[in-house]
């Protein structure tokens, strides 16, 4: 069986494939040629990531496809509901980058917190002086409170960073059930987190220094934070988006950066990849980032053997 792995797949879950008697093609196909190319060359699985859709039309135009399968978490790329319909197994790999995406957004929570990003930028053609007064109201991170929007795997590796770096950890999820998190701190500490209801989201907004979002978008396609939620947070709040493009309504989240309800944001997705608005990617104020919460080579290992495990165990040789 052919495997088009369209956005790539790592050497450990290429080989594991091939081993198991697949044959797998790594070269890029355009997205307007996805369809013509499975069917003139006998694929039978794809394998994206987020840069190639599977939607209905491809989907139609393929009737021998068996299998499409997501490196990462989120499948807003592929019409899942609609692919299963046909009898086409469509895999994800939710636990694979979790460590991963936690990391990037602890890492924004320092550079926002102290201004990293934009010193960066400017020092090489800044005055010395002038910056170093630009930069000079600095925040810690021990001590502030960060609400976690979505507490599944990533959220709940996010939480165990945080608290290990003194944060405290307000948990937001449509699950109720108290969380029990590790901190591993030489001796294996254990923290239980209470959950706050998703639906309880505004009555929290207001207690939180730090947000980051682990949540897709709601069910009708509507944005998670839009004004009425800025207008609750408190003035300073720093932000982070790792989850997915248009949680956050851009245009408001303007708005509330240019007012000073929002002191930073960092974002690693935008409603309108890869082409993020002009305003978005030059905002003083916003930390960009390519969409990289999963890119690191350990947790792409992780994800082509997850996949590669899937596949094995479904369509391999009994």
């Amino acid at each position: 069986m052919k495997i088009l792995a369209n956005d790539g797949i790592s050497s450990v879950g290429k080989e594991q494939l091939e081993s198991a008697g697949f044959t797998v093609i790594t070269e890029k196909v355009a997205q307007e040629n996805l369809a013509s190319a499975v069917n003139e060359q006998g694929i039978e699985m794809i394998l994206v990531r987020s840069a190639t859709t599977v939607r209905k039309e491809v989907i139609d135009q393929c009737p021998n496809l068996k299998l499409i399968g997501r490196g990462g978490v989120g499948m807003d790329n592929i019409d899942v509901a609609y692919a299963r319909e046909k009898g086409i197994t469509v895999i994800n790999t939710p636990a694979s980058s979790s460590q991963s995406v936690a990391e990037l957004v602890m890492g924004h929570l320092f550079s926002l917190s102290r201004f990293l990003h934009d010193s960066f930028k400017n020092m090489e053609s800044g005055d010395f002086s002038t910056l170093k007064k630009n930069y000079a109201k600095g925040v810690e991170l021990r001590g502030k409170t960060l609400g976690i929007i979505g507490f599944g795997r990533i959220g709940q590796s996010l939480a165990s960073y945080a608290l290990g770096a003194g944060m405290d950890v307000v948990a937001i999820d449509q699950y109720s059930t108290p969380v029990n998190i590790s901190v591993p701190l030489g001796l294996n500490n254990k923290i239980d987190i209470e959950i706050t209801p998703t639906t309880d989201l505004k009555s929290v907004l207001g207690n939180l220094d730090y947000i980051s979002i682990h949540v897709p978008k709601q069910a009708d396609g509507s944005a998670v934070i839009r004004s009425s939620e800025f207008a609750l947070m408190k003035k300073g709040v720093r932000i982070v988006n790792a989850a997915r493009g248009g949680v956050i309504d851009e245009i408001d989240l303007i708005e509330a950066l240019n007012n000073g309800t929002v002191a930073g944001i960092a974002l690693d997705v935008y409603e309108n990849e890869p082409n993020p608005k002009k305003e978005i990617i030059s905002h003083p104020k916003i930390a960009c980032t390519p969409h990289i919460g999963a890119a690191t080579n350990e947790a792409q290992d992780r994800i082509g053997e997850e996949l590669a495990q899937l596949i094995i165990a479904q369509f391999g040789p009994k």
